[in-house]
């Protein structure tokens, strides 16, 4: 699914990661963990292709990002939902036209959709939201209606840079329970988090395996915290 090879990245003169050699499979369920400015979102924007490499080789879903042009990271893209920690959406759009949006721009979008998203907005349960602006929702809420914003066009991976990290505790085992969801579906889900508790909690669901930043590298951990 992800693949990197001797990757590093540096901002300026300044190494934030190195020696990143580590695969992502499939249908897999990580988390990746880490103190606060040890990389972690860097990781992820590498991931979903915001970012280059400053060295290595990086494949994303089987496809070399040294070798992607501008049309090939955008096709990219569309097979990666991302969920990001800022939760941005069009505040003058209701909830049900921000979640629209990806299927809009993409040129995807079609009337026979609606009946579609409306089931996606049921599924996190936003129906009773679908015309309230982004402004009107409860941290949960919109957590919700980002996750599905990020799972609009089917993507094969959902990347999720700390989605729990607003919300209560019922929330964050409801969030977990769509992506956990979204995982038997076969999609591979990525979660940066300092939540501990979120991780065992889905440990006891899937054999989610958890990625360590520490001192600038990325390390897979075993099963056990």
């Amino acid at each position: 699914m992800i693949a990197f090879d001797q990757v590093a990245y540096s901002y300026g003169d300044r190494a934030l990661l190195s020696d990143l050699t580590i695969t992502l499979e499939p249908g897999g369920f990580y988390f990746l963990t880490g103190p606060s400015g040890a990389g972690k979102t860097t990781f992820l924007r590498m991931c979903y292709l915001d970012l280059v490499p400053s060295a290595g080789a990086l494949s994303v879903l089987g496809l070399p990002v040294a070798d992607m042009d501008r049309d090939t990271i955008a096709t990219t893209r569309r097979r990666l939902g991302v969920m990001h920690q800022d939760c941005l959406f069009l505040d003058h759009l209701s909830v049900f036209r921000n979640v629209e949006l990806p299927l809009a721009v993409s040129g995807q979008f079609s009337p026979s959709d609606a009946d579609d998203l409306a089931e996606l907005l049921d599924w996190v349960g936003l129906t009773p939201r679908a015309a309230a602006r982004p402004s009107e929702l409860s941290g949960g809420e919109r957590q919700r209606a980002a996750l599905a914003r990020a799972i609009v066009l089917s993507p094969d991976m959902i990347i999720a840079d700390e989605p729990t990290g607003n919300v209560d505790w019922d929330m964050s085992l409801r969030l977990l329970g769509l992506l956990l969801e979204l995982n038997k579906l076969g999609k591979t889900i990525l979660i940066a988090t300092h939540d501990l508790t979120l991780i065992r909690a889905a440990k006891s669901e899937v054999a989610a395996r958890i990625l360590r930043i520490s001192e600038g590298t990325v390390q897979m951990a075993g099963a056990d915290l």
